[in-house]
């Protein structure tokens, strides 16, 4: 569908300005959220939608306040989410009135029922007390992050501005989109193994422990390398256009972040590595359960990865932006080059 002048309004900004804060508070929501697993505190509010009988927000600010830490998180997260899911509402409404197109006014009804999904699940862990679905909502979050993510660059003025910006793209093959997507698809994938691990029961058998953490290290390793060639090739293939080359960048410092933190989470909640224990640093250490810097380290590790699964995601839309961009602009030429030699054959002709 071709730009209409209402599209262009200046007035149409909003639905972007809704995105990028739909995105910065669902970030936070995903902190909380992994705070309320680490802390084990899904069940510190035992009724939904009701927090004690009361209405989510009529609940006594005193008593969440100044009470158990656990009530505190728990009760907050439902908050927060409320947040979330009356701005996904209000952006979808936005969209609808404000952007003529008609795939991103369906994307934008499909967040309300992700964020509706993903709040019925959290309803059903503490209506069932179910592990599984702690876990399944552990997962969707990350995935609605990504859509909020996604919906930003769609709603963004470079994304309305196709073909009337000049490509800083170098000649030749434009592999960056490919690398983006598998890195994007390799980190979801990667999320999953790590909410394996986080909900493991106790009870579980050694054998399948150590399979979990060897397939969620194997995957890392996969994550790290293609990472670091989508930065290559970002600044190999489009070294100077910074709508790519930025977000390529980024990818590569939050994975450097993230292998560290995953190398923390594994020290604060297991123990510094046997071959360790000879330092005397390493055989003083004691694990302390449910302690600030085993919270702190593993909820990061969790909300990283989320940050390296939307910001793959935006990389990889703008790629596939700039590569379509790139492909018209050469069938254009082509056109062009055919047009001129048809009329320098005529001319010949002519004067023969």
């Amino acid at each position: 569908m071709s730009l209409t002048a209402r599209q262009l309004d200046p007035q149409s900004r909003l639905p972007h300005r809704l995105a990028v804060l739909l995105a910065c508070a669902t970030f936070p929501l995903i902190w909380v959220g992994g705070l309320v697993t680490t802390y084990d505190a899904g069940m510190a509010v035992p009724d939904w939608p009701t927090t004690y009988g009361y209405n989510l927000f009529l609940y006594p600010w005193q008593t969440w306040l100044f009470g158990p830490w656990d009530l505190f998180i728990e009760h907050g997260h439902r908050l927060l989410g409320a947040v979330v899911g009356m701005l996904t509402i209000a952006l979808a409404a936005a969209m609808w009135a404000r952007d003529g197109r008609r795939w991103l006014r369906w994307l934008g009804l499909a967040a309300i029922a992700g964020v509706v999904l993903q709040g019925v699940l959290g309803g059903l862990r503490v209506r069932l007390d179910a592990r599984l679905l702690a876990q399944i909502h552990g997962c969707v979050g990350p995935a609605f992050f990504a859509l909020s993510a996604a919906l930003a660059v769609f709603t963004s003025r470079r994304w309305f501005a196709a073909g009337t910006r000049p490509l800083a793209v170098r000649a030749g093959a434009f592999r960056l989109p490919f690398a983006a997507t598998n890195t994007a698809v390799l980190a979801y994938v990667q999320l999953l193994l790590g909410s394996q691990l986080r909900h493991m029961p106790v009870t579980a058998d050694a054998t399948m422990f150590r399979l979990a953490v060897l397939f969620h290290l194997v995957v890392a390793a996969a994550l790290a390398a293609h990472v670091f060639l989508t930065w290559y090739r970002a600044e190999r293939e489009a070294g100077g256009n910074a709508w790519l080359v930025r977000p390529a960048r980024g990818l590569a410092g939050l994975i450097a972040a993230q292998l560290a933190l995953g190398a923390g989470a594994w020290v604060v909640n297991y123990g510094w590595p046997a071959w360790l224990s000879s330092f005397g640093w390493a055989a003083g250490f004691v694990v302390r359960r449910e302690g600030f810097g085993q919270a702190i380290v593993t909820t990061g590790h969790v909300a990283v990865g989320s940050l390296i699964l939307a910001t793959a995601v935006v990389l990889a839309l703008r790629s596939w932006k700039v590569a379509a961009e790139l492909s018209a602009l050469r069938g254009t030429e082509a056109v062009s080059r055919k047009t001129s030699n048809t009329n320098q054959l005529v001319h010949e002709v002519v004067v023969a």
